[in-house]
């Protein structure tokens, strides 16, 4: 993600995104990503956020990167134990065969369509063979800013299967749902995990 009002708004509202994020423990679609993945293994939290998810994964015993371009986000991810934590970009992302999974949880709705395939190749990769792919994503068409003047991409089911597969990524099923977000409104959601 590069669009500087969206970072602005993260950096700004940071305490407030990990209170409305927070949880008492991993989620069925974390639980379900870290049972997947081998022992001790290196995952990519591309997007970190507070780095809670990155949490989660550092205590499950994972070696655990986590970026994202908010600074005030990386700050909060840092003080975790266990966490790795690095203010970059997902274009920053060269690492070849270096991961055995890569988590990015509401991060790539940031990135405009016309990069996605770059950043997914990327991602394909970053990744060892069989690595595991998590992506969630506001799910729609076209793009549009939100109230609080972040950007988003939105998805279908149909057009990022599409992608995934372009970018060499095998999805697996797809999960939905509706989520409360930091603008206090309702979004409907996709995510998957795909294999490498």
């Amino acid at each position: 993600m590069s669009d500087t009002e969206t970072i602005r708004v993260y950096d700004a509202r940071a305490s407030e995104y990990a209170d409305v994020t927070a949880s008492s423990g991993p989620d069925e679609t974390l639980q379900t990503f870290m049972s997947a993945l081998p022992e001790q293994a290196r995952v990519l939290d591309l997007g970190c956020g507070p780095g809670t998810s990155a949490g989660y994964m550092a205590a499950a015993g994972f070696e655990v990167d986590a970026w994202d371009a908010s600074g005030e986000m990386v700050a909060l991810a840092a003080r975790i134990p266990g966490v790795t934590a690095k203010q970059a970009l997902f274009s920053d992302l060269t690492s070849v065969a270096r991961y055995d999974g890569v988590w990015a949880n509401f991060s790539l709705l940031h990135a405009p369509h016309a990069e996605m395939p770059e950043h997914l190749r990327a991602i394909r990769t970053a990744l060892r063979p069989g690595g595991l792919f998590h992506i969630a994503l506001k799910e729609g068409t076209g793009d549009k800013r939100d109230q609080l003047g972040r950007k988003y991409s939105y998805y279908t089911v149909e057009t990022l299967t599409a992608v995934l597969q372009d970018a060499g990524l095998n999805p697996g099923p797809f999960r939905s749902g509706v989520d409360m977000g930091l603008d206090g409104t309702l979004a409907s959601w996709i995510s998957t995990t795909a294999h490498a």
